[in-house]
């Protein structure tokens, strides 16, 4: 029931935010507004508000939403009103209302964003563990235990930080630099990326180039149950002490984890210390696809305590001002990289795999809004940001079609005729099938193999 809200509040704000930049610079610009339509399809709600008496829609198909202005190319125009026509606004006038939509996408990731930076975003800070042999780490000379601090100039508070920065620069060729701090000493590497292919992008992709975070030894001790899971139903609990599992003395909580990890849908006896007795359960972890592997898992998860969390948690937030420097520079760099996948995709360099459609974003969006209010803010300026390059792509039928007919009218001294964008809508529609297909296959794919 949270992914089914969590995906009608994201499709409902982004959608009523990208109309509302059409309308609200159409009004502007002294056009007049017919109808503010959220879905497409059968009217389930319409209510006419203002002086030119606009109907606002609630229609039935969610996915998606127009705001339709008067236009002489679509119906007959009174001759007092024609000047409030679409068609008939200077080309520049036409430029901006279509920039509108994808704009006001845009500025509310900004706003989301700044809203994070100031409250503050926690992450595990970005603590080396021990590093793989003969991997780019490894040959990097990087140590264990040791922060990163710093990658190709851009400071670094978090994983996620440096799982960021690495992904951008992996689209280059040349090896970053990585500055890290042990023991007081600053340390200076050259990590090379170029062990990661295109698939390395659909999961975590730090494990390969050696990058392991530092995790505290856990004793092996249930801290919770998720309900549902395999733990809960082999009857496991919060408090049991696992001491063997299928007769190998267990120790630490790691263990546990790559053991599960390591028997996708097999059954294994756990011998467990309970109420100072020995109980034996068989758990049979469920199966679930991760980097193109079956890994095993069981819902059941270690409980850290405050000092422990101290360690390895941060929390970082910033003033005003600066939460909003970085909000603008955060979105930038988003937008930047959404289109330089866009082109990775299409030359081949980056699988078409990691694209997604409607039931991956349900899916996550339901994820983030379990997680916390901040996760699901986090999830909406990420979803607006694509909403808004995706707009913005010079394909015809979106946004950023008909940006592309106005510069040509530009040049041109003249509007492109009807003819031409007859075969650019059908072209445009043919391509945003393709790419519907596409995502929604892959959705279908991650469903069944998980």
């Amino acid at each position: 029931m949270i992914t089914v809200i969590a995906f009608v509040v994201t499709l409902g704000i982004l959608i009523t935010i990208h109309e509302y930049g059409h309308f609200q610079v159409a009004r502007w610009c002294g056009v007049k507004v017919l109808r503010f339509s959220l879905g497409f399809g059968t009217p389930l709600l319409t209510r006419n508000i203002g002086k030119d008496n606009t109907e606002f829609v609630l229609a039935a198909f969610p996915l998606g939403g127009y705001v339709k202005m008067l236009d002489e190319r679509e119906a007959p125009v009174a001759e007092h009103e024609l000047h409030r026509a679409f068609n008939r606004q200077a080309v520049w006038k036409r430029m901006l209302i279509v920039l509108a939509g994808p704009m006001a996408n845009l500025l509310l990731a900004i706003l989301l964003y700044w809203v994070l930076f100031m409250h503050g975003v926690m992450g595990i800070k970005p603590l080396l563990g021990d590093i793989p042999s003969e991997t780019p780490a490894a040959i990097a000379q990087m140590k264990s235990g040791e922060l990163i601090t710093d990658i190709s100039g851009e400071t670094v508070a978090s994983w996620q930080d440096v799982r960021w920065i690495l992904m951008r620069q992996a689209l280059g060729d040349s090896p970053v630099s990585v500055e890290g701090r042990l023991n007081d000493v600053s340390l200076h590497h050259q990590l090379n990326l170029s062990v990661l292919d295109k698939d390395d992008f659909e999961g975590d992709f730090l494990p390969k180039l050696g990058l392991v975070p530092y995790r505290p030894s856990m004793p092996p001790v249930v801290g919770e149950v998720v309900a549902g899971s395999a733990a809960e139903k082999a009857g496991l609990r919060a408090g049991d002490n696992i001491r063997a599992i299928d007769g190998v003395a267990i120790t630490a909580w790691d263990q546990v984890v790559d053991t599960i990890r390591l028997h996708p849908h097999t059954p294994l006896k756990v011998t467990v210390a309970r109420d100072a007795q020995t109980v034996d359960l068989q758990v049979i972890p469920d199966s679930v696809r991760e980097n193109g592997k079956d890994i095993g898992r069981i819902g059941a998860a270690y409980k850290a305590n405050q000092s422990e969390l101290d360690k390895i948690m941060t929390t970082v937030s910033y003033s005003p001002g600066v939460a909003a420097a970085k909000a603008v520079t955060k979105t930038w760099e988003t937008s930047v990289f959404s289109l330089q996948m866009l082109g990775g995709m299409l030359t081949g360099d980056v699988s078409w795999r990691g694209m997604s459609g409607p039931v991956t974003i349900a899916s996550y969006a339901g994820q983030s809004a379990k997680i916390g209010w901040e996760a699901f803010l986090g999830f909406l300026a990420l979803v607006s940001i694509s909403l808004g390059v995706l707009n913005l792509l010079p394909i015809p039928v979106l946004d950023g079609g008909h940006l592309l007919y106005y510069i040509v009218e530009v040049f041109k001294g003249s509007p492109v005729s009807e003819r031409v964008m007859e075969i650019g809508q059908r072209i445009g529609l043919a391509l945003l099938g393709l790419l519907m297909a596409c995502a929604f296959y892959n959705d279908i794919n991650r469903l069944i193999t998980g």
